[in-house]
């Protein structure tokens, strides 16, 4: 069966791997990696590699490429994970509701591949008012190059 396309407005292809691709895309990931994204686990605060970035760029999905946060939305928030107050499309992240650990939360995924990212909050600055806290294992950094 063929899976139709789906382009965000800002013209990235949001199709789902199928289980072999992510599968396939996993084998790159470090253990810790892994249990971020496929296992939705959390990385200790102040231990991201990701944290103290302050290069101009974007932040990718680790394990399927897809652009995810502007360096220009990124702020410190003080909790010890990356954190932005909005992504570069919103149709880049998916929001799901989380009751895990006795709390009510909204989990955040990559629309693409269903990669673990952290968690979203509404207490972040102007001119969203959100939080989008980030682990660094979910992230590949790609820098603006000078031209």
């Amino acid at each position: 069966m063929l899976q139709s396309t789906r382009v965000s407005a800002s013209g990235h292809d949001l199709t789902r791997p199928s289980p072999e691709q992510i599968a396939e895309l996993a084998k790159s990931l470090t253990a810790e990696e892994r249990r971020v994204l496929l296992h939705q686990g959390t990385e200790p605060p102040f231990c991201g590699g990701l944290l103290k970035e302050k290069s101009a760029g974007v932040y990718h999905c680790r394990l399927c490429g897809l652009p995810l946060f502007r360096s220009a939305a990124k702020f410190e928030s003080g909790t010890g994970w990356p954190s932005f107050f909005a992504p570069c499309d919103p149709e880049h992240v998916a929001e799901i509701e989380d009751r895990s650990h006795g709390m009510v939360r909204v989990e955040i995924r990559c629309a693409r591949c269903d990669g673990h990212l952290g968690h979203v909050f509404p207490d972040g600055p102007p001119p969203t008012g959100m939080r989008y806290c980030l682990n660094s294992a979910s992230l590949r950094f790609e820098g603006e190059r000078a031209v």
